[in-house]
């Protein structure tokens, strides 16, 4: 549960600025006490000006960051609903993610608090409290400007970098190949899947309604040793479930508590490609899709996004995927998660984009090029959705115009 907690606050958009404008608030303090002390000693750092110019400064960096903090907000509202429109609603989270933004937005903030708590500490001598002007606060606050400057050229170059459908759809790409790495093993032996249970089994209703985001799977073994049974959870990563509906099986009379059972299998209201292959597949099918549609008709997109579902199966058909069952220390199975197989992912990645893209001729050759490529590199007992894959495109291209059939190209044309 705290682990689930922290990876939830991790992802979270404002925790990159809520940090930063914490530590900000923290250093601030830290350099009035140490101006402080200079000044007792009778040292410290020299600021080139009284107590007007001191809160002339200061106040003019905090209103400056406000105005700047306003606009990358607006900026990047802008590009997120721009994304949504054009893409897919789907990618919106990868760009809440992204690092840099989070970070520029941070440091906006953070000189903003920065520049307040400053300027509060500047004195002047007007006979109830002595001159105080901390210099060394007053530089680090012109050094955050410098730095927020050289951020915001950077946010741009990158926000501007970032819109581009290749780079968008390389970043699904890539997030989704964590995954497959993560959930995957080239050498490892697949646990092969226990017969269905002939007694009666009880299901564990769903607390609530949302997709399947990840199953911790090692507390669910743990449960199902302590009580000898075998358990089954029911619906597949990424899939949505009902409050109340199935959500596990157990057998009738085990000892197990519903409760500690639903807390095992985290709800979401949106699919995350964190544990779900399929999302990462999902998202680049559907810009795949966008794009083949009439109102934009830009087959050379949809052709990007099969460049990266070739990429994806190709690794997908070079490793062992897992069968959903997980065995305690003992080697027996005691939890068994639905998973998708090869000709799932297969047609997931391919029917829908070779039924959009059946007027395209370039969608039919770098169709035929992904599967070429995916039959001379997969086993021979993967390459049967292929073949049918092949087959369908012959059975499309069979009734175009014979100006328009698409040869059997070696490669492809964007």
């Amino acid at each position: 549960m705290l682990a689930r907690l922290l990876e939830r606050v991790r992802s979270a958009f404002w925790f990159v600025p809520a940090t930063c404008v914490v530590a900000a608030a923290g250093l601030a303090l830290a350099l009035v006490q140490l101006d402080e002390k200079l000044k007792r000693d009778g040292g410290g750092f020299a600021f080139a000006g009284g107590p007007e110019s001191a809160r002339s400064l200061l106040s003019a960096i905090a209103s400056s960051m406000l105005s700047l903090t306003a606009l990358v907000f607006s900026i990047t509202v802008v590009v997120l609903q721009l994304t949504s429109s054009q893409f897919s609603p789907r990618v919106l989270r990868t760009f809440l993610r992204d690092r840099q933004n989070q970070l520029t937005l941070g440091v906006f903030t953070a000189t903003f608090v920065y520049a307040l708590i400053a300027l509060r500490e500047v004195r002047g001598q007007d006979g109830l409290v002595d001159l105080f002007v901390p210099g060394i606060t007053i530089s680090v606050a012109f050094g955050l400007v410098l730095v927020s400057v050289a951020l915001f050229v950077a946010y741009i170059h990158h926000i501007v970098n970032s819109i581009r459908v290749v780079k968008i759809i390389d970043r699904i790409r890539i997030e989704t190949e964590s995954t497959i790495d993560r959930l995957t093993d080239r050498d490892a032996q697949p646990v092969p899947l226990p017969p269905a249970p002939d007694g009666p089994v009880r299901e564990v209703p769903a607390p609530r309604s949302g997709a399947v985001v990840a199953v911790d799977v090692d507390r669910l073994v743990r449960l199902a040793a302590e009580a000898d049974i075998v358990l089954r959870v029911v619906p597949q990563i990424g899939e949505f479930v009902p409050e109340g509906a199935p959500l596990l099986q157990a057998p009738v009379g085990a000892n197990v508590d519903d409760a500690a059972l639903g807390e095992a299998v985290q709800l979401d209201i949106e699919r995350d490609t964190r544990h779900d292959v399929a999302f990462g597949v999902r998202q680049l099918v559907d810009i795949a899709e966008r794009a083949l549609s009439p109102g934009i008709n830009d087959p050379t997109t949809a052709v990007q996004c099969l460049d990266q579902l070739h990429t994806l199966l190709r690794r997908l058909g070079t490793r062992t995927l897992p069968t959903g069952a997980y065995t305690d220390r003992g080697g027996a199975v005691r939890v068994i998660v639905p998973t998708m197989g090869w000709d799932d992912y297969v047609a997931l990645a391919l029917d829908e984009v070779r039924h959009w893209g059946s007027e395209s001729l370039q969608v039919h050759r770098r169709l035929r090029v992904l599967l070429g490529d995916l039959l001379a590199v997969v086993e021979h007992e993967r390459r049967p959705p292929l073949h049918r894959q092949l087959a369908l495109l012959d059975e499309r291209a069979a009734d175009l115009p014979p100006v328009e059939r698409p040869a059997a190209a070696v490669g492809h044309i964007r």
